[in-house]
């Protein structure tokens, strides 16, 4: 996929002009202001907006030609970022912020009227945590147009995250501007049923076993409860966001079954119900779950569905993609991680049960 990289106007708050022309006032707006839609899991403190997981977008409608933001970053996290149009495969811009106190200009030279913009965090929480100070525009700032009817939450790992879905070689190594979440299974799902989805996703987190035991008894059942990606406090609370999804798919268990090794059934067990649990907590037992195993071992399905049955919840169903759903040579990116080409073949796999589950209709479409 082609991808346009831009170089954009930074510029340090302190010392900076809040007019970009001597004869254009420009007006500032807190990041925290209600008309601002935020899609993803956030922490609000006073006027600021802070995240650092996978997938976090906001949209932004506005008056005039000129939309700003001024941001920090702890780390170097990158962006893909539209204009006026729905997300898509192909961003209009992408771009990396790494650096605090930072001014950025996410549009300029647009026509009269009004306008949106959608910007989308790509990468995952290690690269960074991001907060917005406040936007700047030449006009009003306007309500954004709403949330999508449709919602769905994914959990999961590295494929989530979308670790190496913009390279083409399975031998590439990991890097942070190839790693893409809105090439994932889980964007490609959401695309093709026009929902809105926020990604809980971590890259070597297991169930009951990290990749190569790193991080032995810290798995992905504690990290969902967390605000942030990278602590473990605040916790989160389903208050915190406005929205409830539809349905919540789970596509964990391969880093469990890394290097060699897997962990005792048992242990697998309890953790993937005290996960069901979470969820079903956060938005009450009727919103179905599907549990997905992906290929790295055949003994996960078996794992995962003793789990559900075990668990004795409602709505909770399990399914498996196997070693046949996509190829490994060209459908795979980095370290061996599905590109886009393979995450689209992953996502067809899913997208009946998800039909099935929440009964939105499938449609004669290309997955994309």
């Amino acid at each position: 996929m082609k991808r346009i990289t831009l170089i954009f106007l930074v510029l340090a708050m302190s010392g900076m002009s809040l007019s970009a022309k001597k004869d254009a006032v420009l007006i500032e707006t807190p990041a925290s202001d209600s008309r601002v839609e935020y899609t993803g899991r956030t922490l609000v403190e006073g006027t600021d907006v802070t995240y650092d997981w996978s997938g976090v977008y906001f949209r932004v409608r506005f008056n005039g030609p000129y939309l700003a933001m001024k941001c920090s970053d702890t780390k170097n996290c990158w962006f893909n970022l539209w204009t006026d149009k729905q997300m898509s495969p192909e961003a209009d811009k992408v771009f990396m912020v790494g650096a605090r106190d930072t001014l950025i200009v996410l549009a300029e030279g647009l026509g009269k009227g009004e306008h949106e913009v959608i910007l989308q965090k790509r990468t995952e929480g290690e690269q960074g945590r991001f907060t917005v100070h406040s936007f700047l525009t030449k006009g009003e700032l306007l309500q954004a147009n709403g949330r999508k009817e449709r919602h769905i939450e994914f959990v999961g790992d590295s494929y989530t995250c979308g670790y190496g879905t913009e390279s083409h070689d399975r031998n590439d190594p990991f890097l942070a501007e190839t790693e893409n979440c809105n090439l994932t299974y889980a964007a490609i799902a959401a695309r093709y049923f026009g929902a809105d989805f926020n990604l809980v996703s971590h890259s070597g987190q297991g169930i009951a076993r990290n990749y190569d035991n790193f991080g032995a008894g810290y798995h992905m059942p504690h990290r969902y409860r967390q605000v942030f990606n990278t602590a473990k406090e605040p916790l989160w609370e389903p208050s915190m966001g406005a929205y409830t999804p539809d349905v919540v798919v789970i596509y964990l268990g391969t880093n469990d079954f890394s290097t060699g090794e897997q962990p005792l059934e048992e242990n697998f067990r309890t953790n993937y119900i005290s996960l069901l649990k979470s969820i079903k907590g956060n938005y009450g037992e009727d919103i179905p779950v599907l549990c997905m195993g992906s290929p790295a071992n055949p003994y996960l399905y078996d794992y995962i569905r003793s789990a559900v049955v075990a668990s004795g919840l409602k709505n909770v169903a399990y399914m498996t993609v196997s070693r046949f759903a996509h190829n490994y040579e060209d459908d795979l990116g980095a370290s061996w991680h599905p590109n886009y080409q393979g995450h689209i073949k992953v996502a067809s796999c899913m997208i009946p049960y998800i039909s099935t589950l929440t009964g939105w209709k499938m449609e004669d479409k290309i997955y994309k």
